[in-house]
């Protein structure tokens, strides 16, 4: 039998997206609360059967977040986090795609498990709980004021 240390030795693999539009000429970076602990995170899930890590990220945006897009083909980074008891506590390894939003649902799948909320890159770095996760929305932010492809 596993003890619980061997499940550090292999994160769940994740994929998840960080939605960005322009708002009136500002760079804004949408987050919503995960389902078991309100933190504010990005749409993210497990790496689904027979898609594409961007395909599973899109989908989780759709029903988390509300919000399609265009997804980028190239990773941001990846960040590690470890579920809530509730759900296991299983640390997970998240690839994190950017996806410009082309389109706000008004109702999604998931509205009424979770708040999002549209805010700077600033605010969102600092509202999330993983450093890494933090630093790879202040990167993200910097790449898109130099005009970097992302």
């Amino acid at each position: 039998m596993a003890d619980a240390e061997d499940d550090d030795l292999k994160p769940i693999p994740q994929s998840g997206v960080l939605p960005y539009r322009r708002h009136h000429k500002r760079l804004e970076i949408l987050l919503i609360t995960s389902s078991e602990t309100g933190r504010w995170v990005p749409p993210k899930g497990n790496i689904e059967d027979g898609m594409s890590a961007q395909e599973s990220a899109a989908k989780e945006a759709f029903e988390e977040a509300g919000v399609t897009g265009k997804v980028a083909k190239r990773r941001l980074g990846r960040y590690l986090y470890r579920k809530s008891e509730l759900k296991g506590g299983h640390l997970c390894r998240v690839d994190l795609f950017s996806m410009q939003v082309k389109k706000i649902e008004e109702e999604w799948p998931e509205m009424m498990l979770r708040h999002r909320r549209w805010m700077s890159a600033e605010e969102a770095a600092q509202a999330v709980d993983e450093p890494r996760l933090g630093t790879l929305i202040t990167r993200f932010a910097k790449s898109r004021k130099s005009g970097q492809k992302t």
